[in-house]
Formats: C-alpha cells, structure tokens, sequence
C-alpha cells in the first residue's frame, strides 16, 4: 500500500498533463499532496482488515463513505461523489481507474491468486461494476500478487495479457508521445503496468509512470503499488510518504501492516 500511497503523492503535480514528460522531477515539492487515490486505497485498507469476511461488501461501502465525507475535498469523481453523497448508494457501471487505483490491499492479504482476484473484484463492484472497472481491479491486485510471491516481469506480463487481454507489448517511448489525461481502467492499467515491467527499481517505476502524463496520479498510483511488491519501499520514501499523511490515515496504515504481517 505504500506504493499506492506514494504513487498518488508524487504524482500528483502532474495530474492533468501538468509535467513535461520527463523521468527528471523532484520527487517531493511544494505541490505534492494525497488525493482521493489515498483516501480510498486507505478505507479499502480499513474494511479487508478490520471487518469480517462475509460482510466485506457492506463494509467496503461503509468504509469508503465514511473515509470520503471525513475528506471531502480530495478530488473525486462526479458520479463518485454522487455516490459518496447519495441516500441509497449503488453501483454505477463505471469503468474508470478509480476500482483501480483503490484496490491495492488486496494484493497483499491473501494465499492465493484466485482470493485475491475475487476479493480485488468486490472492491471494484460497489461501484464499477461494468466489465472493464472490474477487469482494472482484478489484474492490478493480481499483479501485486504475482510480483511479491516471486513472479519475474516476464511470467506478471504473460499472465496479465493472457487473463486480461491487455496490450502490454508497447514500450513506454511507444505510449508517451500520444498519450493524453484518461480515467478510464482500458487506458490506464496498461499504461501503469507497462511502466512498472520497464521500469528498474521502486524510484525507476515511479519516474518511468510519471513521465507519461495523463491522469498521472492514478497512473503512477497503480504503477507504484506493483513496484512496491517488487522492489519494496526506501525507507527514505517511506518517512516522506508518512509527514505527508493525517493521523487517521497513519493508524490504518500500522493496521494494514501489520494484518500482512509487517507491523
């Protein structure tokens, strides 16, 4: 979840196509901030640890309108804060990278790929349930699976195409020129994965994410939350990500830790 977390940070300037699509940035500035990418990635967390399994859906809704009334203003959504708001909450078909973006914990909690895929899919379906919403969820948690129970980039990628049916086979150099701000799962999960196989370490990923613009929050988010299961997390990074966030969102996070065994 670190790499969620950081992701979304570091990120953030950027939203938009606000940076120059480039790999040289500072990692921290002035206009460095959670979004709703931490807030959401943080109730997910809150509702897999703290609430029983069978009542996971119910809880997961809980959690995300409680996390999103407490923080109001972290950029949501439209139709995501229609549902934050609304008196009878129900899903809306959505296939943007939100499902995406928020789904990280569930790459971390549990035994097997086929768990995860599932429990990745309830997380997405309170929302986005339209098929592409819920494909971004499943292959996101599942390439945090792959990747930190010892998967090479090589065996993730297979997977990911053959399960998915996403494009990977573009290079970053392929994608960059092109690519624009787009929230949707199809045109934002590739992008992010592709930018975690090229990419040689935890920072590499973040600056490879980073230089493709778009919604480069979200992007970098994703791409960061696989780089983590890969490579860990600096500790350097990790005290950085940890000034940056409330009390509230810190005691969800030594939760998380330790409920997978970190803490």
């Amino acid at each position: 979840m670190y790499g969620a977390i950081l992701g979304d940070i570091i990120g953030s300037p950027y939203e938009f196509d606000r940076g120059g699509k480039t790999k040289d940035f500072p990692f921290f500035d002035r206009g460095c901030t959670y979004t709703d990418d931490t807030v959401m990635t943080i109730a997910v967390a809150e509702a897999l640890c703290l609430a029983p399994e069978e009542e996971m859906e119910q809880n997961l809704i809980q959690s995300m309108r409680r996390w999103g009334r407490r923080y109001p203003r972290a950029g949501y959504g439209y139709r995501f804060g229609r549902w934050l708001r609304s008196s009878h909450p129900e899903p809306y078909g959505s296939y943007g990278n939100g499902s995406a973006m928020r789904v990280s914990p569930a790459g971390w909690l549990y035994p097997t790929i086929e768990r995860t895929r599932a429990v990745a899919r309830v997380t997405a379906q309170v929302t986005h349930n339209h098929p592409e919403g819920l494909k971004g969820a499943e292959a996101t948690a599942a390439a945090i699976f792959l990747a930190r129970t010892g998967a090479g980039k090589s065996e993730i990628r297979a997977y990911v195409e053959r399960e998915f049916g996403y494009d990977l086979s573009r290079t970053c150099d392929e994608i960059r020129p092109a690519y624009r701000h787009v929230e949707s799962c199809q045109e934002t999960v590739p992008e992010a994965l592709t930018a975690f196989l090229e990419g040689e370490s935890f920072e590499d990923v973040i600056r490879t994410a980073v230089s493709l613009g778009g919604d480069c929050d979200t992007l970098t988010c994703i791409a960061g939350s696989v780089a983590e299961a890969m490579y860990g997390v600096p500790e350097e990074l990790v005290l950085q990500m940890r000034a940056r966030l409330p009390g509230d969102m810190l005691s969800v996070v030594s939760d998380f830790d330790s409920a997978r065994g970190r803490g």
